[in-house]
């Protein structure tokens, strides 16, 4: 026996009917409950069966909460019994976000079989180089073979794509017993386009705003109880059965809500609340950089634990590359926007953004820097390069290193996108297999939005762009983990900035106004770390050519009293592939840093 419910305020009857063809007698009515609710005990169903609700006489369609879609969103719902899992590590205590490394996943290009369970062969590899946290980019049930999840339309059902409900359970819990936390990316936003039956059982879920997906949704207008109650139930599902430690919310500023509180505080609250005592992280991309999600309740905010900086991704990436192009044109790469967003996180607080014709942002000069997620590659960004290709394909090997250096070094939360600790040769392109009476359209869309790059927007550039569509652009972003043997280089880079971010007395207690900073020249900087009882950290980089500092009238230089700067960490180590650091604080000659490097010194006592 199972219990059904569903919400369709507009349909006066509902009928669960049972998908087996060899038994056309399998309907059961659904009594009202006057809500627009309608439930009932069903005797002959239960965990494996497949089901259908029927609204109409010769109309019916998966369960808009149905927690399993075996064939597809098109397919019928499958009931799953969520106790049947054993837990291994049913004690894990969760995760808070201050000390943690992230490390983004897309399931279905992390590995070649592409499924939960075949990602669990590779989480050893994540503990070698020191990742805390992964986060697996969308998986709710998505209509065709691939796709990036943003287009999920069957919230609670895990993408039959990568595998069943119980798989993702594994492969969280094999997570956990490695001692890693996992948050899940979710799309409150809108519903993707094909497979999305919500508008069959109420039109209600939707409101009349768009987003630049599709429909928003309704979160306060007429029924929006009900709309809100349906999005909270998901949020608590993913930590109650799966075990998740987390959500990352996917484009907050197009979550629509005038009420208070707002969904997305009752989001992070129903979350901590399915935890218990577990910790849990609740982190949000909000492209306007505004930092009332981050306040408390009581200050009319949503208290969220973080929101990812994207200002800190284009500034990296305008210095890597030159290429100012599109939104990247507010940024120059130099500096002082390191120094900046090391000491503040948001590079835009509200200034002027020429790009949008607007102000950008909001005043964010009290935040701890443990909030503010960096990153230099992303899945969107990497997507948003010509041919989806990685940063270290687009710079220098020594640009690389030093960038990698500062952005694990940072007190910000420093968050890594697939293969990128061996600098994987797969790209990361645009995929989704919508079908064909969709294909056109989406192919039109991706160009459309790429062609704000005016290097993309050439006729040559235009014509290397691949089709999101094609099976082909799909296999290519799969992860050759053979590169992971072969750029061990790269491995230890990563590997030893982590370590030396976790064990490091005073980098591994980040805290704010903890950080200082000052500019050698437009490509050279330095960031002093305060460590009181354990000595001062000084961050030396520099992304361009060799400098000579002299003079180099900087009291942030200056060595504490009874100290002197050591060589603690250089990128230019031969161990990654560098050519070795001589002195670079020498004294009576000034300083000299090498070419695009970073080098970490220490205080110590002087002999």
């Amino acid at each position: 026996m199972a219990h059904a419910r569903v919400w369709a305020p507009e349909s006066e009857s509902v009928q669960f009917v049972i998908d087996d063809d060899s038994d056309t007698g399998s309907a059961s009515p659904l009594a009202s409950e006057g809500n627009g609710y309608h439930s009932a005990y069903v005797e002959r169903a239960g965990a494996g069966t497949r089901y259908r609700f029927r609204l109409h006489p010769t109309e019916s369609y998966p369960d808009p909460a149905s927690r399993s879609q075996p064939d597809g969103p098109h397919g019928p719902s499958m009931i799953v019994d969520p106790f049947v899992y054993e837990w291994a590590e049913a004690d894990w205590g969760g995760v808070s976000l201050p000390g943690q490394v992230i490390y983004e996943i897309h399931v279905g290009t992390f590995t070649k079989a592409g499924t939960f369970r075949s990602a669990i062969d590779r989480l050893p590899d994540l503990v070698d180089v020191g990742v805390t946290v992964i986060e697996l980019m969308p998986v709710a049930d998505f209509a065709g073979k691939f796709g990036w999840g943003y287009d999920g339309v069957n919230l609670f059902a895990p993408a039959h794509q990568y595998g069943t409900p119980d798989d993702l359970r594994a492969l969280v819990d094999a997570a956990h017993g490695l001692e890693i936390g996992v948050i899940l990316d979710v799309v409150y936003n809108h519903f993707g386009p094909s497979g999305n039956y919500l508008k069959k059982f109420s039109p209600r879920y939707f409101s009349e705003k768009g987003t630049d997906w599709g429909d928003a949704l309704n979160f306060d207008s007429r029924d929006a109880t009900s709309v809100r109650e349906y999005f909270l139930m998901n949020a608590r599902y993913w930590i109650e059965e799966f075990h998740f430690d987390g959500l990352r919310l996917d484009a907050t500023q197009q979550i629509y809500d005038t009420s208070t509180p707002n969904i997305v505080a009752e989001i992070a609250a129903v979350v901590r609340e399915a935890a218990g005592n577990r910790r849990t992280i609740v982190v949000g991309e909000n492209e306007p950089q505004d930092v009332t999600l981050l306040e408390p309740l009581t200050a009319g905010g949503c208290a969220l634990d973080g929101l990812w900086n994207d200002d800190f991704h284009h500034a990296a990436q305008v210095a890597a590359t030159g290429r100012a192009e599109a939104f990247y044109t507010g940024y120059r790469g130099a500096s002082q926007e390191f120094v900046s967003a090391a000491k503040y996180g948001f590079l835009y607080q509200g200034e002027w953004y020429m790009w949008q014709h607007k102000g950008r942002g909001t005043p964010a000069l009290d935040v701890h820097p443990s909030r503010f997620i960096v990153f230099t590659q992303n899945h969107d960004q990497i997507a948003n390069s010509s041919a989806g290709r990685r940063m270290h394909q687009d710079t220098s090997p020594g640009r690389f290193r030093a960038l990698t250096a500062l952005l694990l070094l940072l007190p910000q939360t420093p968050l890594l996108f697939q293969g990128q600790e061996f600098s994987a040769s797969s790209p990361f392109l645009y995929f989704a297999d919508q079908g064909p009476e969709l294909a056109q359209l989406v192919r039109e869309g991706r160009t459309n939005f790429l062609a704000q790059f005016w290097s993309l927007s050439s006729p040559e550039g235009a014509a290397r762009l691949d089709d999101p569509n094609d099976t082909a652009t799909f296999l290519r972003c799969k992860l050759d983990w053979s590169e992971r043997r072969a750029n061990v280089e790269t491995v230890s880079l990563h590997r030893d900035l982590i370590k030396l971010r976790r064990d490091d007395a005073v980098l591994r207690a980040p805290r704010l106004r903890g950080v200082d900073g000052a500019v050698i020249n437009d490509h050279a900087f330095i960031l002093r770390f305060f460590g009181g009882g354990n000595g001062d950290r000084l961050l030396v980089v520099n992304l361009g050519a060799r400098v000579h500092a002299e003079p180099f009238a900087e009291p942030l230089a200056a060595a504490p009293r009874g100290a002197q700067w050591r060589t603690l960490f250089s990128t230019e180590s031969p161990a990654y592939g560098g050519w070795g650091t001589p002195a670079v604080a020498s004294g009576a000659d000034g300083w000299w840093v090498p070419g695009e490097c970073a080098v970490l010194l220490s205080s110590e006592p002087d002999q």
